[in-house]
């Protein structure tokens, strides 16, 4: 018996009972074979191991658990950090695809809008243009004069049909 506990690590002696008994059987059965004597059973009802090797045991089994712990931990804290990581990730390509969906928006109500004013524009609304570019002109500069208190006027400025008719020449030839 306690050559075949020997070949078994000790923290499994209890778990190997039955495999233990039968080769104790077989190793009897062969010696008794001689005497006339056939063993059919061996049980194993107690391993009472020494004082030591149970505290060894019980060392082994505490730091096995706390080993147990600890890659558990581990394994928690890595999977955290994932999940953080691609939910970053799945925020950042959300943002940019609402800001690129935004831009895209914006670019197809400008080109939607000077599709409009170009065929209005042919089909008579130059005078809209001309009153629209005068607007803009008495804006801008008032803008200029508030901002600064140097100004730059065109030679001509008094003549402001002469300046608009120059602009509506450069939208003529734009178009």
């Amino acid at each position: 018996m306690r050559s075949e506990i020997g070949k078994i690590d000790l923290d499994r002696t209890f778990e190997e009972r039955t495999h233990i008994n039968n080769a104790v059987v077989t190793a009897v059965d062969e010696v008794a074979r001689a005497w006339g004597v056939k063993i059919l059973r061996y049980e194993i009802k107690n391993i009472t191991p020494p004082e030591n090797v149970l505290q060894a045991m019980a060392l082994q089994m505490q730091a096995e658990r706390e080993k147990r712990a600890m890659i558990l931990q581990a394994e928690g804290q890595k999977q955290s950090v994932i999940n953080t990581a691609e939910g970053e990730k799945m925020r950042q390509i959300n943002v940019a695809d609402g800001e690129a969906s935004a831009i895209r928006a914006v670019a197809q109500a400008t080109a939607d809008a000077l599709k409009k004013v170009g065929e209005a524009i042919r089909t008579g609304g130059i005078e809209a243009v001309q009153l629209r570019v005068a607007e803009e002109l008495v804006s801008q500069f008032g803008n200029l004069a508030k901002s600064t208190n140097t100004m730059i006027l065109p030679a001509n400025f008094g003549d402001i049909s002469s300046m608009l008719a120059t602009a509506m020449a450069v939208i003529k030839k734009a178009s």
